[in-house]
């Protein structure tokens, strides 16, 4: 079963970027929602598994694909935000940015850009291509739609509007220019860390 995970900050410390009523029904409510349906999903699942009716198991496996990456993604967003400690990586994450979009620069240009232009509800994921050793910036619509498959998301921006519409209300450009001010670089080059580790023992 899975559970919601506690943020790793207090509610008011992204003020006035991210703020606090936002975070509590973001966190507490949206959250907690793809959590239950997921942890549903997983019962039905077992249930049709039982009865060997397999009549309804497409509506059973969208609703756990639908839940579970909600749930797995809202987990490494609030990983990879909080209070800033620098304003851009270091290390091997800033050389992979650098090789993989020329400058630390293209690279939020082009991840506010993907951000701006899912169309409704979606997230913009940085994700680390194993295969190839580099970074790309893709669009995940509606949790899980349009990723890229065997991609690592190692930084990701929800655009929902339930991520932002009480602060900025239809105002997604302010909110995804902010969004820069709150990632957690550490937490994102620790990510990195991990994935280059596994390419290295492969």
């Amino acid at each position: 079963m899975y559970t919601l995970p506690d943020l790793p900050f207090e509610y008011s410390s992204l003020e006035p970027f991210m703020d606090e009523q936002t975070l509590h029904f973001h966190h507490d409510k949206h959250h907690t929602a793809y959590v239950k349906g997921a942890n549903l999903a997983l019962e039905k699942l077992s249930e049709v598994r039982k009865s060997g009716d397999m009549s309804g198991i497409r509506a059973v496996t969208l609703s756990l694909s639908f839940n579970l990456s909600g749930h797995i993604l809202h987990s490494l967003f609030w990983e990879v935000i909080g209070p800033q400690k620098k304003a851009k990586p270091e290390g091997k994450l800033l050389e992979l940015i650098n090789s993989s979009f020329g400058s630390f620069e293209t690279f939020m240009a082009e991840f506010k850009s993907v951000a701006m232009t899912i169309e409704g509800s979606g997230w913009a994921a940085l994700v680390f291509d194993g295969e190839n050793n580099n970074l790309m910036v893709v669009p995940i619509e509606k949790h899980n739609l349009l990723g890229v498959t065997g991609m690592k998301p190692i930084l990701v921006l929800d655009v929902w509007e339930h991520a932002y519409y009480l602060k900025y209300q239809n105002d997604r450009q302010s909110y995804v220019n902010n969004f820069e001010k709150i990632i957690n670089w550490e937490a994102v080059e620790k990510k990195i860390e991990g994935c280059c580790s596994c390419c290295c023992e492969s």
